[in-house]
């Protein structure tokens, strides 16, 4: 996402303590020293962005000043006063809210009641046990409206996208009386509309004097938003910054302790050989009611497929037909010109398929299960129940991939839930490498991920291509479509309005959404 025509806000450092400070903050897991001697300082008034790749120790900062964690050492200090949040509940009574990257709501319950949970409303002068549910709506209205959101609070979270669910969490962060509020990846799974929108939110909370801790990874964005930097790497503090005076190289080699090599190859993988290649998927007509209008996509081997469109414009729906999740309604799909059933994942997976979901925590990882069992989940699943994928092997193929694409654990038996985002999303590619599939799904797979990461998954991308893969890429970020698509389906309303062509710029594919509006 790009957000243009934004005036940088003036510092917020008039004030002269800040109004959070971390010092000297320490936190160790086992032998992994996840934090050493980090400083933070939050000003009233400014937003403030914790910038480092996956597995630099933002996520470990926040947990500690959230009360997730307790510091082994170190001082928090609120308003110049000590604090040692115990829990979340308690860091909220403190002050300090937190909007977290994994959307964390109760699907089953109601908008209002997931913006209020365990502060309802309560109906009597000295707050009885009967829930005012007259007031609870109504707040939630006003809330979201804040939010230029409108939408029935009344109704299960359920029904409302994956964008919605974030706006309420965000909705939910803002009604707590926070003097400081943390907003971990709040607009991964937003469009620039719903970017924009949440951005004017909070440039009003900062003007009003909130302190606001900003983590992201879409640098242009960050630009746009922030007044201050701090920089972590490998656990420890690189610095701190003003925004507008530390440039992109400068920020990216901060992050990554040197300079970033080189970008990647402008040529596609397959543009020069696949041309004339035979497709090898093929599917005519694809359709499910409420969700795909019939369309025709083709690929071939080793080639890289982009899938552009805004949020809401069917490319998850069009990967779960493609991979068995969901069956479609009509049209027919070919794989090497053979007519198959694409009835269940289980048969897409024997087929050579493999997809790398847009949630990974709800539908990749199982966080549970060790970073072994997760890689080896997807090929013993192809093979059956029996034979077994013996220890060896698991630890031979985890040991492989950890290795091949950087995954960043202190031991392949390592839960993959204490992994970072990235590295687990490292982690769902190599399961689906070691099936060898011969057409890998990717929806949103750099979501999340530090530029770093971001470019070595991009370029293994390439890779695969080059070796024979055909890749399917889906991405939010238009910019990471053209760069390594050698044709680009765009797709509007769950429908396929066109394709172009390697080479053709994020700003043909959003002409040609906008040509069909």
């Amino acid at each position: 996402m790009t957000i243009t025509n934004i005036t940088k806000p003036p510092s917020g450092r008039g004030s002269t303590a800040p109004v959070l400070e971390l010092r000297g903050i320490d936190k160790q897991f086992g032998a992994v020293q996840a934090l050493h001697q980090v400083n933070l300082n939050l000003y009233a008034g400014e937003i403030h962005a914790l910038m480092g790749q996956n597995g630099a120790g933002k996520s470990t900062l926040i947990k500690v000043l959230t009360g997730v964690y307790p510091a082994d050492a170190g001082e928090i200090r609120l308003k110049g006063q000590p604090i040692r949040p115990t829990s979340t509940l308690h860091a909220q009574h403190l002050g300090i809210s937190t909007v977290y990257q994994e959307v964390n709501l109760c699907t089953n319950l109601s908008v209002a009641e997931n913006i209020f949970a365990g502060r309802y409303p309560r109906r009597g002068a000295l707050g009885g046990w009967s829930i005012d549910w007259a007031r609870m709506h109504q707040e939630a209205r006003d809330l979201l409206k804040r939010l230029n959101l409108d939408i029935d609070v009344t109704q299960p979270l359920s029904n409302y996208s994956v964008a919605v669910q974030q706006m309420v969490a965000i909705a939910r962060g803002l009604n707590i009386s926070a003097q400081v509020l943390i907003l971990d990846e709040p607009t991964s799974s937003l469009d620039d509309d719903e970017v924009a929108r949440l951005f004017g939110v909070l440039r009003q909370l900062r003007d009003q004097g909130m302190a606001i801790v900003f983590i992201t990874h879409f640098l242009d964005q960050m630009y746009a938003l922030c007044d201050h930097i701090t920089v972590l790497r490998n656990g420890e503090l690189v610095g701190e910054y003003p925004a507008a005076e530390l440039g992109h190289s400068a920020l990216i080699a901060a992050m990554v302790g040197h300079e970033l090599g080189a970008s990647l190859s402008a040529t596609p993988a397959a543009q020069q050989t696949t041309e004339s290649a035979a497709e090898w998927l093929t599917a005519r007509g694809l359709a499910r009611a409420g969700c795909i209008k019939p369309l025709d996509l083709s690929l071939r081997r080793g080639e890289v497929v982009g899938i552009g469109g805004l949020l809401g414009s069917g490319r998850t729906e069009l990967a779960r037909l493609l991979f068995g999740l969901d069956r479609s309604d009509a049209g027919d799909i070919s794989l090497g010109g053979q007519p198959v059933r694409m009835d269940s994942p289980a048969t897409a997976i024997k087929l050579g398929l493999g997809l790398c979901p847009e949630d990974r925590k709800a539908e990749g990882i199982i966080a549970e299960l060790s970073v072994r069992e997760n890689i080896a989940l997807a090929l013993q699943a192809r093979q059956g129940l029996w034979p077994f994928i013996s220890r060896a092997r698991q630890t031979e193929m985890a040991q492989h991939y950890v290795k091949a694409l950087g995954i960043k654990t202190t031991d392949i038996d390592t839960p993959i839930g204490q992994l970072s985002g990235g590295n687990q999303q490292k982690a769902m590619l190599a399961r689906w490498l070691a099936t060898q599939p011969k057409l890998l799904i990717l929806d949103e797979p750099t979501r999340g991920i530090d530029v770093a990461a971001k470019q070595e998954i991009m370029n293994e991308i390439l890779s695969l291509a080059k070796q024979g893969m055909a890749v399917l890429f889906i991405s939010s970020e238009m910019s990471e479509v053209v760069r390594v698509a050698d044709r680009i389906v765009v797709m509007r309303d769950h429908a396929k309005v066109g394709e172009l062509p390697a080479g053709s710029s994020d700003h043909a594919v959003y002409a040609l959404i906008a040509e069909h509006a």
